[in-house]
Protein backbone atom coordinates (compact mmCIF):
# COMPACT_ATOMS: atom_id res chain seq x y z
CA UNK A 1 0.00 0.00 0.00
CA UNK A 2 2.95 2.02 0.76
CA UNK A 3 4.51 1.89 -2.37
CA UNK A 4 0.88 2.44 -4.05
CA UNK A 5 0.87 5.63 -2.43
CA UNK A 6 4.23 6.75 -2.73
CA UNK A 7 4.25 5.59 -6.52
CA UNK A 8 1.20 8.10 -6.79
CA UNK A 9 2.38 10.96 -5.36
CA UNK A 10 5.61 11.00 -7.65
CA UNK A 11 3.28 10.85 -10.95
CA UNK A 12 1.59 13.60 -9.36
CA UNK A 13 4.72 15.96 -8.46
CA UNK A 14 5.73 15.28 -12.62
CA UNK A 15 3.05 16.61 -13.95
CA UNK A 16 2.93 19.78 -12.07
CA UNK A 17 4.89 21.17 -14.65
CA UNK A 18 2.43 20.52 -16.99
CA UNK A 19 -0.46 21.21 -15.44
CA UNK A 20 0.65 25.10 -14.63
CA UNK A 21 -0.07 25.31 -18.85
CA UNK A 22 -3.56 25.34 -17.89
CA UNK A 23 -3.37 27.86 -14.65
CA UNK A 24 -2.05 30.30 -16.48
CA UNK A 25 -3.87 33.80 -16.30
CA UNK A 26 -5.27 33.78 -19.96
CA UNK A 27 -4.99 36.68 -22.66
CA UNK A 28 -7.92 39.21 -23.44
CA UNK A 29 -9.19 37.93 -26.46
CA UNK A 30 -11.76 39.52 -29.35
CA UNK A 31 -12.34 37.10 -32.29
CA UNK A 32 -13.20 40.58 -34.38
CA UNK A 33 -10.66 42.45 -35.72
CA UNK A 34 -11.04 46.07 -34.01
CA UNK A 35 -9.70 49.39 -35.21
CA UNK A 36 -9.61 51.55 -31.94
CA UNK A 37 -7.90 54.38 -34.51
CA UNK A 38 -10.31 57.55 -35.61
CA UNK A 39 -11.88 55.60 -38.59
CA UNK A 40 -13.20 58.80 -40.70
CA UNK A 41 -14.07 59.37 -44.37
CA UNK A 42 -16.71 55.98 -43.96
CA UNK A 43 -14.08 54.29 -43.34
CA UNK A 44 -14.96 50.51 -42.00
CA UNK A 45 -14.13 49.95 -38.16
CA UNK A 46 -12.95 46.47 -38.65
CA UNK A 47 -9.72 45.85 -41.11
CA UNK A 48 -6.99 43.43 -41.20
CA UNK A 49 -4.50 46.19 -40.78
CA UNK A 50 -1.77 43.89 -39.50
CA UNK A 51 -0.16 40.26 -40.39
CA UNK A 52 3.03 38.91 -38.49
CA UNK A 53 4.96 36.67 -40.97
CA UNK A 54 7.27 34.04 -39.11
CA UNK A 55 9.89 32.15 -41.05
CA UNK A 56 9.98 29.54 -39.08
CA UNK A 57 13.51 28.57 -37.17
CA UNK A 58 17.09 30.73 -37.98
CA UNK A 59 20.56 30.96 -36.82
CA UNK A 60 21.93 27.93 -34.82
CA UNK A 61 18.54 25.99 -35.73
CA UNK A 62 18.66 25.09 -39.21
CA UNK A 63 15.19 23.36 -39.25
CA UNK A 64 14.38 20.46 -41.60
CA UNK A 65 17.65 19.49 -43.95
CA UNK A 66 16.93 18.12 -47.37
CA UNK A 67 19.67 16.98 -49.45
CA UNK A 68 20.08 20.08 -50.70
CA UNK A 69 19.02 22.54 -48.45
CA UNK A 70 18.34 23.89 -45.07
CA UNK A 71 14.71 24.73 -44.08
CA UNK A 72 15.48 27.78 -42.19
CA UNK A 73 16.72 29.14 -45.31
CA UNK A 74 13.53 28.46 -47.53
CA UNK A 75 11.26 29.61 -44.78
CA UNK A 76 13.23 33.08 -44.96
CA UNK A 77 12.53 33.13 -48.75
CA UNK A 78 9.55 32.58 -48.47
CA UNK A 79 8.03 34.43 -46.08
CA UNK A 80 10.18 37.99 -47.48
CA UNK A 81 7.99 36.67 -50.76
CA UNK A 82 4.67 36.81 -49.00
CA UNK A 83 5.69 40.58 -47.39
CA UNK A 84 6.71 41.82 -50.71
CA UNK A 85 3.90 40.85 -52.59
CA UNK A 86 1.24 41.47 -50.15
CA UNK A 87 2.78 45.41 -49.61
CA UNK A 88 2.44 45.37 -53.58
CA UNK A 89 -0.45 44.12 -54.05
CA UNK A 90 -1.89 45.57 -50.15
CA UNK A 91 -0.18 48.53 -49.37
CA UNK A 92 -2.89 50.16 -46.40
CA UNK A 93 -1.60 46.11 -44.61
CA UNK A 94 1.41 46.34 -42.28
CA UNK A 95 3.86 43.70 -42.62
CA UNK A 96 6.24 42.32 -39.84
CA UNK A 97 8.54 40.00 -39.98
CA UNK A 98 10.20 38.23 -36.99
CA UNK A 99 13.82 37.80 -38.86
CA UNK A 100 14.34 39.09 -42.17
CA UNK A 101 18.09 37.40 -41.65
CA UNK A 102 19.30 33.81 -40.61
CA UNK A 103 19.05 34.09 -37.15
CA UNK A 104 17.73 32.51 -34.33
CA UNK A 105 14.62 33.73 -32.92
CA UNK A 106 13.27 31.99 -29.89
CA UNK A 107 9.92 30.65 -29.73
CA UNK A 108 7.95 33.26 -27.44
CA UNK A 109 9.25 36.12 -28.55
CA UNK A 110 8.18 35.26 -31.89
CA UNK A 111 4.69 35.53 -30.58
CA UNK A 112 5.60 38.52 -28.46
CA UNK A 113 6.39 39.94 -31.78
CA UNK A 114 2.92 39.53 -33.09
CA UNK A 115 1.18 40.41 -29.61
CA UNK A 116 3.29 43.72 -29.16
CA UNK A 117 2.84 44.60 -32.82
CA UNK A 118 -1.04 44.31 -32.23
CA UNK A 119 -1.30 42.06 -35.06
CA UNK A 120 -4.44 40.92 -37.33
CA UNK A 121 -3.14 37.38 -37.87
CA UNK A 122 0.36 35.57 -37.14
CA UNK A 123 1.31 33.49 -40.20
CA UNK A 124 4.27 31.13 -39.57
CA UNK A 125 5.74 29.78 -42.35
CA UNK A 126 7.83 26.14 -42.57
CA UNK A 127 8.57 23.15 -44.53
CA UNK A 128 7.93 19.48 -43.40
CA UNK A 129 9.88 16.13 -43.45
CA UNK A 130 9.91 12.65 -42.63
CA UNK A 131 12.66 10.81 -41.85
CA UNK A 132 10.47 7.46 -42.33
CA UNK A 133 9.68 7.94 -46.48
CA UNK A 134 11.05 9.63 -48.89
CA UNK A 135 7.85 9.19 -50.91
CA UNK A 136 5.34 11.43 -48.53
CA UNK A 137 4.78 14.90 -49.87
CA UNK A 138 2.35 17.94 -50.31
CA UNK A 139 1.11 20.79 -48.22
CA UNK A 140 -0.88 21.20 -44.85
CA UNK A 141 -1.44 24.18 -42.48
CA UNK A 142 -1.81 24.09 -38.77
CA UNK A 143 -4.00 25.74 -36.45
CA UNK A 144 -3.79 25.21 -32.39
CA UNK A 145 -5.88 22.37 -31.25
CA UNK A 146 -5.55 19.04 -30.25
CA UNK A 147 -3.80 16.29 -32.58
CA UNK A 148 -5.91 13.81 -33.92
CA UNK A 149 -3.29 10.95 -35.21
CA UNK A 150 0.35 10.31 -33.73
CA UNK A 151 1.46 11.92 -37.35
CA UNK A 152 0.31 15.68 -36.42
CA UNK A 153 1.93 14.92 -32.60
CA UNK A 154 5.11 13.92 -34.39
CA UNK A 155 5.56 17.08 -36.43
CA UNK A 156 4.18 19.05 -33.18
CA UNK A 157 7.20 17.80 -31.49
CA UNK A 158 9.85 18.55 -34.35
CA UNK A 159 8.81 21.77 -34.37
CA UNK A 160 8.71 22.36 -30.42
CA UNK A 161 11.91 20.66 -30.58
CA UNK A 162 13.70 23.87 -30.73
CA UNK A 163 13.14 25.33 -26.89
CA UNK A 164 16.28 22.78 -26.32
CA UNK A 165 18.63 25.15 -27.92
CA UNK A 166 17.23 28.14 -25.70
CA UNK A 167 18.25 29.20 -22.59
CA UNK A 168 15.86 28.93 -19.37
CA UNK A 169 13.80 27.33 -21.77
CA UNK A 170 11.73 25.39 -18.64
CA UNK A 171 10.99 28.52 -17.00
CA UNK A 172 10.03 30.40 -20.20
CA UNK A 173 7.55 27.50 -21.07
CA UNK A 174 6.87 26.51 -17.71
CA UNK A 175 8.19 23.33 -17.36
CA UNK A 176 7.09 22.21 -20.69
CA UNK A 177 8.26 18.81 -22.29
CA UNK A 178 8.65 18.73 -26.05
CA UNK A 179 9.42 14.76 -25.79
CA UNK A 180 6.23 14.76 -23.80
CA UNK A 181 3.03 13.27 -25.99
CA UNK A 182 0.82 14.60 -22.39
CA UNK A 183 2.48 18.29 -22.35
CA UNK A 184 1.07 18.76 -25.95
CA UNK A 185 -2.13 17.59 -25.34
CA UNK A 186 -2.13 20.09 -22.41
CA UNK A 187 -1.11 22.91 -24.44
CA UNK A 188 -3.22 21.91 -27.26
CA UNK A 189 -6.29 23.08 -24.74
CA UNK A 190 -4.63 26.00 -23.82
CA UNK A 191 -6.19 28.69 -26.58
CA UNK A 192 -9.46 28.24 -27.96
CA UNK A 193 -10.69 31.85 -28.99
CA UNK A 194 -9.43 32.01 -32.25
CA UNK A 195 -9.68 28.69 -33.47
CA UNK A 196 -12.68 29.37 -36.20
CA UNK A 197 -10.81 31.73 -37.64
CA UNK A 198 -7.52 30.70 -37.45
CA UNK A 199 -9.33 27.17 -39.34
CA UNK A 200 -11.12 29.61 -41.70
CA UNK A 201 -7.43 31.30 -42.80
CA UNK A 202 -5.79 27.80 -43.00
CA UNK A 203 -9.07 26.23 -45.30
CA UNK A 204 -8.25 29.13 -47.40
CA UNK A 205 -4.17 28.33 -47.66
CA UNK A 206 -5.09 24.72 -48.37
CA UNK A 207 -7.51 25.53 -51.40
CA UNK A 208 -4.90 27.86 -52.74
CA UNK A 209 -2.25 26.01 -52.78
CA UNK A 210 -4.75 23.32 -55.05
CA UNK A 211 -6.02 25.84 -56.80
CA UNK A 212 -3.16 28.32 -57.00
CA UNK A 213 -0.22 26.05 -57.25
CA UNK A 214 -1.04 22.36 -58.19
CA UNK A 215 0.17 21.57 -54.75
CA UNK A 216 -1.20 18.25 -53.31
CA UNK A 217 -2.83 19.86 -50.08
CA UNK A 218 -2.82 17.57 -47.05
CA UNK A 219 -5.52 19.48 -45.40
CA UNK A 220 -6.16 21.46 -42.47
CA UNK A 221 -4.73 19.88 -39.23
CA UNK A 222 -4.05 20.92 -35.08
CA UNK A 223 -1.69 19.99 -33.02
CA UNK A 224 0.26 21.96 -30.10
CA UNK A 225 2.67 24.45 -31.49
CA UNK A 226 4.61 26.58 -28.88
CA UNK A 227 4.92 29.10 -31.55
CA UNK A 228 1.15 29.62 -31.34
CA UNK A 229 0.65 29.33 -27.79
CA UNK A 230 0.36 32.66 -26.78
CA UNK A 231 -0.14 34.72 -29.89
CA UNK A 232 -3.92 36.76 -29.23
CA UNK A 233 -4.77 36.85 -32.64
CA UNK A 234 -5.91 34.00 -35.13
CA UNK A 235 -2.62 32.17 -35.93
CA UNK A 236 -1.48 28.98 -38.68
CA UNK A 237 1.38 27.45 -39.05
CA UNK A 238 1.94 26.40 -43.03
CA UNK A 239 4.28 23.23 -44.04
CA UNK A 240 4.99 24.32 -47.64
CA UNK A 241 6.31 20.71 -48.92
CA UNK A 242 8.60 17.99 -47.57
CA UNK A 243 12.32 18.50 -47.84
CA UNK A 244 12.48 14.95 -47.54
CA UNK A 245 11.01 14.29 -51.32
CA UNK A 246 13.50 14.69 -53.88
CA UNK A 247 11.00 16.49 -55.69
CA UNK A 248 9.21 18.56 -53.48
CA UNK A 249 12.63 19.61 -52.15
CA UNK A 250 13.76 20.97 -55.75
CA UNK A 251 10.45 21.76 -56.29
CA UNK A 252 10.98 24.54 -53.27
CA UNK A 253 14.44 25.22 -53.46
CA UNK A 254 13.53 26.49 -57.15
CA UNK A 255 12.56 30.07 -57.99
CA UNK A 256 9.21 29.20 -59.72
CA UNK A 257 8.08 26.89 -56.82
CA UNK A 258 8.97 29.52 -54.57
CA UNK A 259 7.03 32.02 -56.16
CA UNK A 260 3.74 29.83 -56.75
CA UNK A 261 3.37 28.97 -53.19
CA UNK A 262 3.99 32.67 -51.61
CA UNK A 263 1.56 33.64 -54.46
CA UNK A 264 -0.86 31.11 -53.05
CA UNK A 265 -0.76 32.28 -49.71
CA UNK A 266 -1.02 35.88 -50.70
CA UNK A 267 -4.27 34.87 -52.48
CA UNK A 268 -5.80 32.80 -49.33
CA UNK A 269 -4.65 36.60 -47.00
CA UNK A 270 -6.55 38.70 -50.00
CA UNK A 271 -9.52 36.50 -49.73
CA UNK A 272 -9.70 36.29 -45.94
CA UNK A 273 -8.85 40.17 -45.28
CA UNK A 274 -11.97 40.53 -48.41
CA UNK A 275 -14.06 38.30 -45.68
CA UNK A 276 -13.42 40.20 -42.40
CA UNK A 277 -14.05 43.65 -44.09
CA UNK A 278 -17.27 42.06 -45.84
CA UNK A 279 -18.47 41.45 -43.10
CA UNK A 280 -19.41 44.87 -41.89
Amino acid sequence: MKTTRLGRLVQLVALLPLLALTFLPQPTFQDVVQDTTATGHGESPNRLRTVVLDAGHGGKDPGAMGRRSREARINLQLALLVGQKIKSQMPEVRVIYTRTTDRFIELAERSSIANRSKADLFISIHCNANPRSSRIYGTETYTMGLHKTEGNLEVAKRENAVILQEANYQQTYKGFNPDSPLAHIMLANYQHAFMGSSINFAQKVERSFRTNADRLSNGVKQAGFLVLWRTTMPSVLIESGYLTNPAEEQYLLSETGQDQISTAIVKAFRQYKQEIEAAN
